[in-house]
């Protein structure tokens, strides 16, 4: 009983470090309460040292790895600066501009980690939206509400995806399948309600002019995106070919580092380590609660396969996204969700978990990343002006993937 109570407390505190980021007077942030908690773990004995070892989930963080250092190779050999200068050569009118930005964050997302894409396109954004002397807040609201609901259709989208797409055992074919129809209509949603409620900014109908200043070679990247190509290939045929999909991530990145044009370590410089620990705390922290039993009246709900299922599980996503945000949400629900075993509940998860970081800025990782480099580019967004639009996006996405994960 005394372990089952420090591991409480343990638990509670680490959340409340990641739920307010900062706690008054204490050098705290998301990463190190999640780490310090793990510590505290062991440290008081609620798990021994190889037991929080072999509550790592390494299938996850492998598959992690080896996109990021996939897509740092990408970012570093120019190849964001090719899609920028590609949606600059679309993109001659305000609706244009919003739609490029939309679907190519959106696709972009579902592939490249959105966490990632959001990063690399933020100043690409404000400086095409500079250039045309337009506000580019809508465009940035647009770009975090796209990137949050193109990531849900993939294993490869979003961290939580690869949670559930690891722990679930669901098929990279089967889960993009399932979930596409619930990221195309979204990006559309988008489209609609960002004209709707920037009507203004939208009404001015003559061409934008701007001259493009991204320079790149395709030259130096082709081999890096050739690498990148088939490794998605990969994901789809991993099945067919007995390959796991994160086995596939780590081949395509070792490629990338031995045969792309970046040097290695460069490459392996722009690697996300701390997330990866992150992911690796947050793992031993609910492994630890799970053991000494807190989580059993949660492993008893009776969730089913059905609409009241569905809507519970969107409903708690809605509600606790917003409290510890997206990824720490779906690491508690790991447990739960495989005393389940649904399939059907496992896509509910990864669209709710999803879809409810866009209610508000700190849903998602994604959404306090663009606010951030926003920012530092001199460009404000607010809380209720993102949640005014963010809110009534998150609704309309919602009834759409009941009904998708319905019929």
């Amino acid at each position: 009983m005394q372990t089952q109570t420090i591991a409480l407390i343990i638990f509670v505190i680490t959340y409340i470090g990641i739920i307010f980021t900062r706690l008054p007077k204490m050098n705290i942030d998301r990463p190190s309460a999640a780490f310090t908690g793990a510590v505290a773990m062991i440290l008081f004995g609620v798990l021994d040292f190889q037991e929080a070892i072999n509550a790592i989930d390494f299938n996850t963080i492998c598959l992690l790895l080896g996109m990021m250092i996939i897509i740092s190779a990408l970012k570093i050999e120019g190849f964001f600066s090719l899609i920028a200068s590609s949606t600059i050569a679309f993109a001659n009118t305000r609706t244009k501009l919003l739609s490029a930005i939309v679907f190519v964050t959106g696709i972009a997302s579902a592939f490249l980690v959105n966490d990632a894409v959001v990063l690399l396109f933020t100043p690409i954004i404000i400086s095409i939206c500079s250039k045309a002397d337009i506000n580019p807040i809508p465009y940035l609201i647009a770009e975090i509400l796209a990137s949050n609901i193109g990531s849900v259709m993939t294993i490869t989208g979003n961290p939580q995806n690869m949670l559930i797409g690891i722990n679930s055992g669901i098929s990279y074919l089967n889960f993009m399948l399932k979930l596409l129809p619930i990221s195309i209509l979204g990006m559309i949603i988008v489209i609609f309600i960002v004209k709707l409620l920037y009507h203004k900014n939208f009404k001015d109908k003559t061409h934008l002019s701007f001259k493009s200043s991204y320079s790149y070679s395709f030259k130096k990247m082709q081999r890096s995106i050739i690498i990148f190509i088939l490794v998605i290939f990969a994901f789809f045929l991993g099945k067919f070919l007995n390959i796991s999909i994160p086995l596939i991530a780590l081949v395509g990145a070792a490629l990338i580092l031995l045969m792309g044009e970046a040097k290695p370590s460069k490459i392996i410089k722009e690697v996300d380590w701390v997330l990866l620990l992150f992911f690796s705390s947050l793992f031993i922290v609910v492994a630890a609660i799970e053991k000494v039993g807190i989580l059993n009246p949660l492993l008893n709900i009776n969730l089913s396969e059905n609409i009241q299922g569905i809507i519970g599980i969107h409903s708690l996503s809605l509600i606790l996204s917003q409290i510890v945000s997206n990824v720490p949400f779906t690491v508690l629900m790991l447990p739960i969700m495989k005393s389940i075993n649904s399939e059907t509940l496992w896509l509910a998860l990864a669209s709710a978990s999803t879809l409810a970081g866009n209610a508000t800025i700190i849903g998602a990782m994604a959404n306090l990343i663009v606010i951030e480099s926003a920012e530092k580019e001199g460009v404000k967004i607010r809380f209720w002006q993102f949640f005014k639009i963010g809110i009534v996006v998150t609704l309309i996405t919602f009834i759409v993937s009941i009904l998708v994960l319905l019929f």
